[in-house]
């Protein structure tokens, strides 16, 4: 079969992690160390774009201006990124588009953290000596391309982070399960010791001790519950100095500078879209019409089936996010012969913020190039299971152009729910988390509410007892009274 030149190939994958203690390496160069395990200096200084993730452990106006400066490929064209998980493989898919149609040719995706290097500096009141780009250089088109990511109801609780969002969906999981408390968490750490084991053979994990699921799942000083039903084992961990970046290019491109066809594997097909931006608008919290239709649709695009697919790599911050995404795919969650995860996930493999994506891409790359027959499906997410991004990966060639498409418009056909930003009265608890302070106490709980007429309200137990409470057994269902200002009160109602 004749391969069209315009056809998008992969052609080197990086990554790298850093592990010195007395490291000071900022995330431009430990980005430049991923670039140079992902192609050598001759197809760098080729380059005709570099596009980074969006990274969180050092403020750049254009990282991509500074890569390419280190790389030997100075003044190239640049993008950076918005803020999500999604972001690897959206850029992914949006960089194939690009060189399909001919508006780039060899193209640098990068992305890294040295968040694990600038805590320790910071816990000792050193702030890094690290590049800083003035006013005068410009910010490159992508930068700021970022999604509201809560409403009023979320704002007005503060329920603004991914560690207090994700167990209400394990919850409700759970609930809508049927499931006990100690079958649930026996499962979930059954989930996550499968994911450990796959971080324990990664060469380039972070964590590569294989754990059991007990030492998941039991509390400890090194295990401390971070907001129930997840310890700290059960968390993305984002404390790492960890980069990837891989190079796309047109076939043609990757002819002329003669990489061996062993090396080329080629993206088939992506998809994007997104949920409701606001989680208490969410028809049900257990469920992704995105993923679900996303999903499905990059299959399609590919050609091909569910069965067809060899590896995957499912986005996994938190076991919600694996269990939801597995769920909607129609994945096992226990397939021994396709674990849902090629690198460890998040927790092990590690999470550097919003550049874990990157990391699965290569991981996936190279295992494609292992089973040159076989395909690869990545899931990305980013939000809180809000934006996704789909990927359909083989060494062999699409049978078909690259094929990408938003499904934003059959995602917003689907039914949500109303969310009540100010309400008052006696609902039913529909999900909760109860974070945890460092001493190991409850502090508080999130709850969502369902109304008598089947709205949703989102309110938080601010007494700490009251708090307590909510750990000491199952409260799905119990009546809750919540009051104008968005606080909850069980008083003295109890769990149905």
């Amino acid at each position: 079969m004749s391969l069209d030149p315009r056809t998008p190939v992969l052609i080197g994958a990086g990554q790298v992690n850093q592990r010195s203690e007395d490291a000071d390496t900022e995330p431009v160069d430990l980005m430049a160390q991923a670039a140079r395990e992902a192609a050598d200096p001759r197809v760098l200084a080729a380059l005709d774009s570099i596009r980074v993730v969006n990274l969180l452990s050092w403020r750049y106006r254009d990282p991509g201006l500074l890569l390419g400066q280190r790389i030997g490929a100075p003044g190239v064209a640049t993008q950076y990124t918005g803020i999500g998980g999604n972001t690897p493989q959206s850029l992914v898919n949006q960089t194939c588009l690009d060189i399909q149609q001919g508006r780039a040719d060899l193209v640098l995706l990068a992305g890294g953290e040295t968040w694990r290097t600038r805590m320790r500096l910071r816990a000792r009141g050193i702030r890094p000596d690290w590049t800083r780009q003035d006013e005068s250089v410009p910010v490159p088109p992508g930068a700021g391309s970022d999604v509201p990511m809560s409403g009023p109801a979320e704002d007005r609780i503060g329920l603004d982070r991914p560690s207090f969002v994700y167990p209400m969906f394990e919850e409700a999981l759970r609930i809508a399960g049927g499931e006990s408390i100690e079958d649930h968490r026996r499962r979930i750490g059954d989930l996550w010791a499968r994911f450990s084991a796959v971080a324990a053979a990664n060469p380039n994990a972070w964590v590569r001790e294989s754990l059991t699921a007990e030492q998941i799942c039991e509390v400890g000083p090194d295990n401390r519950m971070i907001s129930w039903p997840y310890p700290k084992l059960m968390n993305s961990n984002n404390m790492v100095d960890q980069s990837a970046a891989v190079v796309l290019c047109s076939a043609e491109k990757a002819e002329y500078l003669q990489i061996p066809r062993d090396q080329w594997v080629f993206p088939h097909a992506g998809t994007d879209s997104h949920d409701t931006y606001s989680i208490a608008e969410r028809d049900e919290l257990h469920r992704s019409p995105a993923i679900r239709i996303g999903g499905a649709r990059v299959l399609e695009l590919a050609g091909i089936g569910l069965d067809d697919i060899d590896h995957v790599d499912v986005y996994s911050c938190f076991p919600s996010a694996v269990q939801v995404a597995a769920r909607e795919l129609g994945l096992a969650l226990g397939d021994a012969d396709r674990p849902l995860t090629v690198t460890g996930g998040l927790t092990f493999a590690g999470g550097p913020w919003n550049n874990y994506v990157m990391h699965s891409i290569a991981t996936m790359a190279h295992r494609l190039r292992e089973n040159p027959g076989s395909h690869g499906l990545i899931t990305a997410n980013g939000g809180y299971l809000t934006k996704h991004s789909f990927g359909v990966y083989s060494a062999a060639p699409p049978a078909a152009a690259f094929r990408w498409e938003d499904v934003q418009e059959a995602v917003d056909r689907e039914p949500t729910r109303t969310a009540l930003a100010q309400w008052e009265g006696i609902g039913a608890v529909e999900s909760w988390t109860t974070p945890y302070d460092r001493d190991g106490n409850p502090e508080k709980a999130f709850l969502t509410v369902r109304t008598p007429d089947d709205a949703r309200v989102l309110a938080v137990v601010s007494d700490a007892d009251e708090a307590a409470a909510t750990v000491a057994g199952d409260i799905a269902g119990a009546a809750v009274r919540v009051h104008a200002d968005g606080t909850a009160t069980f008083g003295s109602t109890s769990a149905r």
